[in-house]
């Protein structure tokens, strides 16, 4: 792994180091010279705090955190602070990415004591772990209504000695309220089997929370939701609904535009502080760039409209440009802080834009993009788009593509010149789930967008998964930084990076691929998988026993554990035609059924899992003939369909008897007359083969969108 710019603290000899100096995380290593005696969460800290009775005050965060930073700025590194909480807790800092598990926990927790959540996470435990009390962000001095830290936490010590019976009696019925809350799906049988209904009522949910002028749902702040937005675009196409349809593509072409987006370097910040998608929170997550550009992928499927196809092509090469390691896997996050102020980094004055620019092409410049005088953004500019290229040439008076091509030189250039800039910090660890979504993000676009670089960096990316993150008996690891692989899988890793394989397969027709989804799912079930409730639990059956062992059944910024197992498991069955993969994705849809119903838009994800298992299965086998080129040629045209109910099972010729013997639809299915041939089956039924590219592409419905 090269080195990059990140948060990794450099050592102060005048300064002690803490407990943290020995970690990996960049997060971690940010607070490794406090004064604040920081323990990683493990057995020394634990063993501590029951030794000497003492509480623990649990610290969440992460490295592109914006309050992280503040809070460690203002009370991490306050001598007088730091002498309290040594003095009275033993004190644990957690990175959020490497431990979600710790994380869902204790943020139920938060929740449940006051009705918000966030990060950082501040919370207080017993020896036991069980939590008492808690909160996010506490500024150093008491300030608007907010009680200053080191009140709270001389506050939690006197509690601790003089009221131990009454934080007992809290943090048993804290405790007990989360395992009862985490115990979802039990009644699964009562609610009755799941519908097309639950779907009908999501979208129509979703519809009504629109923004009908500036998309998105719902009001500021606003995040992306692209499961949700993914869920229209389904809904659509199962039922023609005409307003789901609108609403995801109104939604996708507003962000776009936004200052959300980054129009010199692509990619998406992770979400607007405003209804206009203007001002973003300025960090960016690799998740939410994989997860976007999957969408826009499919609404180009739909739609065949080229500003979708470029900003999913413009994404995922910032993906490859700015978070890919030489070795293949995809880092984690940009912060949004550079040089100690947010968003510093990507903000213009309208002189900047002009000296960079020169006179004529630096107004045309602002005119498109919103820069002026005043700024836009706390007297400075945020680079979005108001209104299409072609008004703006209108209003210049010129050709509408003279305009284009001159605003993307002017583009070039204006990042030139912010790359100059201190960039953001960045935190180059990599994260099994959050690269399976890249891995799947690529593999779909590789193919639909005719990109076959993105498919060489997603073979690139799950080579590495599988050697360096993968044991010798086949069970995954979380996270890698520094060489170093560690901490058991979730099940987010496992079925994020099955998915990811699996659409690897259906994009490039590699064996190995196939085979490792299969692998890997046979070990998430054996871990994870609740077999009396249905669903699968977050940690697996092997991993370190917490408070509780959760359900992961509602998406976040991510999709949630159980949604993504589901839809993982319902693809592969399609593919292998294993009864007993198909069978526990429905049990996981299933379990989810209460969260169907009391909350569609918190289960983006499940709902597609949903979409998947009610429709009639549907597989297209493309069988290799002689000619590679007519493989690939119809094997393009099957991806660039949206086909959101088959899987496409791909047969090179080098490799169709070993997939034969994996892939029921492969069975029995030759090239007839040694020439491309597609097999277009539905409920296990096939339609007369399609011979040749002509036929086969008339078969699927023509050739790609333009």
């Amino acid at each position: 792994m090269s080195s990059h710019p990140s948060h990794d603290r450099v050592q102060d000899p005048a300064r002690p180091a803490n407990r943290l100096a020995g970690e990996t995380s960049p997060y971690l290593l940010q607070h490794a010279y406090n004064p604040v005696d920081w323990f990683p969460w493990g057995p020394e800290a634990l063993a501590k705090a029951r030794a000497e009775d003492r509480p623990i005050f649990l610290s969440v965060g992460y490295s592109a955190c914006h309050w992280c930073h503040v809070m460690e700025r203002e009370s991490f590194e306050n001598p007088d602070i730091a002498r309290i909480m040594n003095a009275h807790f033993v004190n644990i800092k957690v990175d959020r990415e490497e431990r979600p598990d710790l994380d869902q926990v204790y943020m139920a927790a938060v929740q449940a004591m006051t009705g918000q959540g966030g990060w950082p996470m501040s919370v207080f435990l017993t020896p036991d772990l069980e939590p008492f009390f808690g909160g996010t962000y506490f500024p150093p001095t008491d300030a608007r209504g907010m009680a200053g830290f080191p009140r709270v936490l001389l506050s939690v010590h006197r509690a601790w000695a003089e009221r131990r019976e009454e934080i007992g009696r809290s943090a048993a019925e804290m405790t007990a309220h989360l395992r009862n809350a985490s115990d979802v799906g039990r009644d699964r049988e009562a609610s009755g089997p799941v519908s097309a209904g639950l779907l009908d009522q999501a979208a129509k949910a979703l519809i009504r929370s629109l923004d009908v002028h500036h998309g998105g749902f719902g009001h500021a702040p606003k995040f992306p939701h692209p499961m949700n937005i993914r869920v229209l675009l389904r809904q659509h196409a199962r039922t023609g609904d005409a307003q789901a349809l609108h609403a995801a593509t109104l939604t996708l072409g507003k962000m776009a535009r936004g200052g959300i987006y980054d129009h010199l370097g692509g990619g998406f910040a992770r979400y607007s502080t405003d209804e206009r998608w203007l001002v973003p929170h300025f960090e960016k997550m690799l998740y939410d760039n994989a997860l976007l550009s999957s969408a826009y992928v499919e609404a180009f499927q739909i739609t065949g409209e080229p500003s979708f196809a470029a900003t999913a092509r413009e994404t995922l090469d910032y993906v490859l440009g700015r978070m890919t390691d030489p070795d293949g896997p995809f880092y984690s996050t940009e912060d949004a802080d550079s040089e100690g102020q947010e968003g510093k980094y990507y903000v213009w004055s309208l002189g900047e834009v002009l000296d960079v620019l020169g006179v004529d092409k630096g107004r045309n410049f602002a005119l498109t993009y919103d820069v002026t005088a005043q700024g836009n953004w706390e007297r400075r500019n945020i680079v979005n788009l108001p209104r299409p290229i072609a008004e703006s040439a209108k209003s210049l008076g010129r050709d509408p593509d003279e305009l284009a091509a001159e605003l993307a030189e002017s583009r070039a250039k204006l990042l030139a010149a912010r790359e100059r800039r201190v960039p953001p910090g960045k935190d180059t660890k990599v994260l099994v789930a959050w690269n399976g979504m890249a891995i799947a993000a690529l593999a779909q676009a590789g193919r639909a967008l005719a990109e076959p670089r993105f498919l060489a960096a997603a073979e690139k990316a799950a080579g590495f998964l599988l050697i360096r993150l993968c044991t010798p008996d086949g069970r995954l690891l979380h996270t890698y930084k520094d060489g170093v692989a560690r901490i058991d899988g979730f099940l987010d890793d496992y079925a994020c990076l099955i998915d990811g394989l699996t659409r690897l397969y259906e994009a490039t027709g590699a064996p190995h691929w196939i085979e490792g989804a299969v692998r890997l799912a046979d070990v998430m079930i054996a871990e994870f998988r609740d077999a009396d409730r249905g669903g699968f639990f977050y940690t697996g059956a092997s991993h370190e026993q917490l408070l509780t062992r959760q359900k992961d059944l509602f998406d976040d910024a991510t999709p949630s554990g159980n949604g993504m197992g589901a839809t993982a498991l319902l693809r592969l069955a399609a593919l292998t035609g294993r009864e007993d993969f198909e069978r526990i994705g429905r049990e996981a849809v299933e379990a989810a059924a209460v969260v169907l119903e009391s909350a569609p838009a918190a289960a983006g994800q499940t709902l597609m899992a949903l979409d998947l298992m009610l429709a009639p299965s549907r597989e297209l086998a493309v069988v290799a003939g002689a000619d590679r080129g007519e493989f690939d040629a119809v094997l393009d045209v099957a991806s660039a369909r949206f086909l959101p109910h088959a899987v496409v099972a791909p047969a090179p010729a080098e490799a169709r008897e070993a997939l034969a013997k994996l892939l029921p639809v492969l069975q029995g299915r030759p090239a007839v007359d040694g020439r491309v041939t597609l097999y277009d089956c539905e409920a296990r039924a096939c339609r007369a083969p399609a011979v040749g590219v002509e036929a086969a592409v008339a078969a699927l419905g023509g050739p790609r969108p333009a």
